[in-house]
Formats: structure tokens, C-alpha cells, sequence
């Protein structure tokens, strides 16, 4: 790790901050401990995560697939560790998360529309402009509020991931 994390308790200050952390995540993970080295971004940070996690309008399986797909084509593995458990709790399959463990390709089992968010994953991550006949083929399978939260996944989580990296969090 690159940044010394502030360990939880340990800062008269940040008990607030802390314990909404706790209250959203259950603990203060080693990327929140990170985090805390600046208050604002952590706080900020909490809310528009917590905001991609629990009130998004993609079925959650699919959530964490995409999150999943993120992590693996970043090279996030403190992401895809965290994000596996979640995916398979909330109904994906080990078959389809293995489908995504390729950056290269998109491996079988997946539904039409899980492979057309999983297109939209690469491509924003990858090239970031998202050609026109995809757009549309996502379309066909989520409407407009769906599409946003899906735009909003993809980008947040590739914010979690290059911190992550960047920082060589939880190498």
C-alpha cells in the first residue's frame, strides 16, 4: 500500500465518518482506511458508492457482473475479491462470473442482455465512447433509468479500481 491507512478508532475526528462508513459496509476496509486520509473524498466517496449499490435499478446479480467485469479488465484484484461474494449472493452463477475472467473475450452462459452490458463495460473502459449500435442494443434490453445506472456502474467502479491499483491496494 503506497498511502498508510488511518485503522479505525484511531482518530478522535473521523468517529463520524466512521461509523457511517461502518453503517453502510458493515467495516472500514482497507480502502476506506485508505480513504480517510481525506475526509472529503471519503465521505463523497461513501455516498456516491453506496448510492451505485443500493439504489440502482439493474438487477443486482447484473450489478455485480459488471462490477466484476471492471475489476478483472483493470487488474483490480482487491475489487473482483470484494465483488465475487456479492455477485454470487445476489444470484449470478460461478459459470457466468468465470465467463468474465478473460479480458479478452466474453465467455458462454450469459443472457442477451448481460453480454450487451458486459460490450458496454469493455467499451467504456476500454475506449470510452460507446459506438452508436451498441448504445442501441443496450437499449433493447434497459430503459433510460436502467442505462444510467449502468453508465454510472461501469464509470464508478473504474474510479474504484484505478484507486485501487494505483495505490497497490491490497496487493
Amino acid at each position: 500500500m503506497r498511502i498508510a491507512p488511518i485503522p479505525p478508532g484511531t482518530r478522535p475526528d473521523l468517529a463520524e465518518l466512521e461509523a457511517g462508513i461502518t453503517a453502510q459496509r458493515g467495516r472500514v476496509s482497507p480502502l476506506y482506511q485508505v480513504l480517510l486520509n481525506s475526509p472529503p473524498m471519503a465521505q463523497g466517496w461513501e455516498r456516491m458508492l453506496t448510492a451505485v449499490r443500493r439504489h440502482n435499478t439493474l438487477p443486482e446479480d447484473v450489478r455485480e457482473l459488471v462490477i466484476v467485469r471492471v475489476a478483472v479488465l483493470n487488474r483490480a484484484r482487491f475489487e473482483y475479491d470484494a465483488h465475487v461474494p456479492i455477485a454470487l449472493a445476489a444470484g449470478a452463477t460461478q459459470a457466468k462470473i468465470d465467463a468474465l475472467a478473460d479480458p479478452a473475450t466474453i465467455g458462454p452462459g450469459l443472457t442477451a442482455a448481460e453480454q450487451a452490458l458486459i460490450r458496454l463495460t469493455d467499451t467504456m473502459t476500454r475506449d470510452i465512447e460507446v459506438p452508436q449500435a451498441l448504445y442501441d442494443e443496450v437499449r433493447r434490453h434497459c430503459d433510460e433509468r436502467q442505462v444510467v445506472d449502468a453508465l454510472v456502474t461501469i464509470g464508478a467502479y473504474n474510479m474504484v479500481s484505478r484507486f485501487l491499483v494505483a495505490l497497490q491496494i491490497g496487493h
